[in-house]
This record gives C-alpha cells, sequence and structure tokens, in this order.
C-alpha cells in the first residue's frame, strides 16, 4: 500500500518506498465525470415524467431532492445515484431498466422514441390523442398529421421562390 507524504504506515514498513526508493505522492482525486449514460438517463427521465404528467417539483419531493437537483438530472449534469434512480423508476411505474440501453437494435429505437417525446408539444399530441375514444377519429387525425408532415417535407424540400 503506498502513502501520501506525511502519513504513516505502519501495517507494513516495507511497501513505503516503490522499488525505486522514491517516495509516491497521491494526487488529488478526480471529480467525477457525467458520461453519455447520465445523458441518456436524463433524456428518459424527462421524457417518462412527462408522460405521466408529473412536474419537476412534484418528482423532486417524492424522491427527495429540489426541482433543480431534478433539471441537472435531466440535463446529465449530475449522476443519479441508483437508489434515486430506483425510486423515480418506481414513481413512474416503469422498471430501472426503461433508463438504459437494452441492446443496439432495440436501444435505436427507443432512442428515436424518447427522443420524439422530449420534443416541444409531442406529449400534449399524445395526450390529446389517447383521449379520441372515437377509432374513425383517431384515423382521421393521423391521416391529418401525416399530410402536414408531409407538407412540411414539401416545404423544406422546394427551392426558394423567386420573389417577383
Amino acid at each position: 500500500m503506498k502513502r501520501r507524504d506525511g502519513e504513516a504506515n505502519t501495517a507494513h514498513p516495507e511497501q513505503d518506498a516503490d522499488a525505486s526508493g522514491e517516495k509516491e505522492t497521491a494526487s488529488p482525486p478526480m471529480p467525477k465525470q457525467t458520461t453519455d449514460v447520465d445523458r441518456l438517463v436524463g433524456v428518459r427521465i424527462t421524457a417518462l415524467r412527462k408522460a405521466r404528467g408529473m412536474s419537476q417539483t412534484a418528482l423532486g419531493n417524492a424522491v427527495g431532492v429540489t426541482f433543480q437537483q431534478v433539471q441537472k438530472y435531466e440535463k446529465g449534469q449530475n449522476r443519479v445515484g441508483a437508489g434515486r434512480l430506483r425510486e423515480i423508476a418506481r414513481l413512474l411505474d416503469v422498471p430501472v431498466s426503461a433508463f438504459f440501453e437494452e441492446s443496439e437494435p432495440r436501444a435505436n429505437a427507443q432512442e428515436d422514441v424518447f427522443g420524439f417525446l422530449s420534443g416541444q408539444g409531442a406529449i400534449e399530441l399524445l395526450r390529446a390523442y389517447a383521449q379520441i375514444d372515437d377509432e374513425q377519429m383517431r384515423r382521421d387525425v393521423l391521416a391529418l398529421v401525416r399530410s402536414a408532415a408531409r407538407l412540411a417535407q414539401v416545404r423544406e424540400t422546394a427551392p426558394p421562390r423567386d420573389p417577383a
């Protein structure tokens, strides 16, 4: 076991120096950095929280943190501890695995869904659609949305009009 300068190591004095006879000084611990997985977990917390119609404040209160801390989790700025993530999963009524990639092909599809759900208005659109009981009305709404999407694509790919 190596020791820091100024620390005594009485358990194994023969290990106080390395092979060259020089003392090794410990560098200060590196701060833990968030990773892509932390950001992925945050995106999924956001999407699932919004799908449940829950505010950041309500989620924070339920798990014992401030809404600012929930914001940091959702932005991937802070890591979510295992126990807290388990509690969040329970509150959002999903398995803990819902926050992580499970397999490559499925992960990409899930990424698309979670990315879509984080878009402005997506949750509201899904809620409104879910409130329509009439199957024909649902088909009509879906046809309308598909038509709007096609129109948007045509407008994006069309050359700019010449103002004459």
